[in-house]
């Protein structure tokens, strides 16, 4: 992942590609499945000319004996949910009228819709997920170039999660799925969506299984934005685990390296890598093999929020104060804004806003008080 214009698409070729990287699963006999697949979720995307494949999206198209390449079409996608749930909205109509916006949106045909907000990062993911655990590749690389802004993408399931829970709330649409047999489909699908939801929530950010790669230009615009992009993978706890300075793009700036290395500071688990120039154009297989990417593995160790601790500090029983912690970048002072809605913290850095769940304990004590301090965001609770 990063920011366009980095060389994101040609990198992750590279990476899928490389034989380097490729590390077999525990049990699995070498022949028994393929080994990497490229998973490219932009639909204009130039990944298979360069590969010298054909372009078939939705079908894994081998490029070498133990590499395909995966080119997800994201209005076929869309059009194929949607499909799927207006024949449930469908059914829940029936010739009645107790639900006339359900009426109106089973109404729409598939081909009428050109993307649903939110809806579409959620769906693509979803693809991605069951990609990863169909056990037909070992190892699968994902080119997250195309999509826009990369962290509000991979932010999309945590949005539709809780603005289905806002719309319908879960005790709600169970509830009147058990009274009224007409909606206990419609439920059903809402259910199975937030499940999905909650399992890319997760997947998203699992060590054990995943690694994040940031992909930077080695110009100033490069690193100016590389400190953005530090801070809100901790806080959406990204398993990240290399920095590539991609000096292909034609602009380099003195000392790229230092001030990433720099920016990271105590991150010990974040390789800083840096990609020098190509001979020639990489607009083919043989020259994009010759860029040796060897990625860091998952390490199984959460960073970020996703490895916040919560401990007793002071006092006893009502008197009690916890603090809840975790390691956080923080580029811009100024821009640091916590707040509460339910059992989630709100917090934004950067102008990007993230809800981090709160844990068990502390979703029924007040927030007291808000620090920063040593690379970390203090928040304390009371009962």
């Amino acid at each position: 992942l990063g920011p366009g214009g980095s060389g994101v698409s040609v990198l992750a070729a590279a990476a899928a590609l490389s034989d380097r990287t490729a590390h077999p699963r525990a049990g699995v006999r070498v022949g028994t499945d393929r080994g990497t697949v490229l998973v490219s979720l932009d639909g204009r995307s130039y990944v298979p000319e360069r590969l010298g494949v054909l372009r078939l999206p939705g079908e894994a198209v081998p490029v070498t004996a133990d590499v395909d390449l995966l080119q997800v079409d994201p209005l076929k996608i869309i059009e194929g949910a949607w499909a799927d749930f207006t024949t449930a909205l469908a059914a829940v109509v029936g010739g009645r009228s107790m639900l006339p916006f359900v009426g109106t949106l089973a109404s729409l045909a598939p081909g009428e819709l050109s993307s649903l907000p939110g809806a579409q990062e959620f769906l693509l993911l979803r693809q991605v997920r069951d990609v990863a655990t169909a056990g037909r590749w070992q190892r699968v690389v994902v080119d997250l170039s195309g999509v826009g802004d990369v962290m509000a993408f991979l932010r999309a399931p945590t949005v539709l999660s809780a603005a289905l829970e806002r719309l319908w709330p879960r005790h709600a649409r169970l509830a009147e799925a058990a009274e009224k047999p007409a909606l206990a489909q419609l439920s059903a699908a809402i259910e199975g969506i937030d499940r999905d939801c909650q399992d890319l929530i997760d997947l998203i950010a699992d060590p054990h299984g995943v690694a994040a790669h940031l992909v930077v230009d080695a110009g100033d615009r490069g690193i100016r934005c590389l400190a953005d992009y530090l801070a809100i993978s901790d806080l959406m706890g990204l398993p990240l685990r290399s920095v590539l300075v991609n000096e292909g793009t034609g602009q380099s700036a003195p000392g790229a390296l230092d001030a990433a290395q720099a920016l990271l500071g105590e991150h010990a688990d974040v390789a800083v890598t840096v990609i020098p120039v190509a001979d020639g154009p990489l607009d083919r297989l043989a020259r994009i093999r010759r860029i040796h990417l060897d990625l860091p593995r998952p390490t199984g160790r959460p960073r970020g929020s996703s490895a916040l601790t919560v401990s007793h500090v002071a006092g006893e029983d009502l008197d009690s104060v916890f603090e809840l912690v975790w390691r956080q970048g923080l580029p811009d002072p100024e821009r640091l804004e916590v707040g509460r809605s339910g059992d989630d913290l709100l917090v934004t850095i950067s102008g990007f806003r993230f809800p981090v769940r709160l844990p068990s304990v502390l979703r029924r004590c007040t927030v007291t008080g808000a620090d920063w301090r040593d690379g970390r965001l203090i928040l304390r609770f009371a009962p």
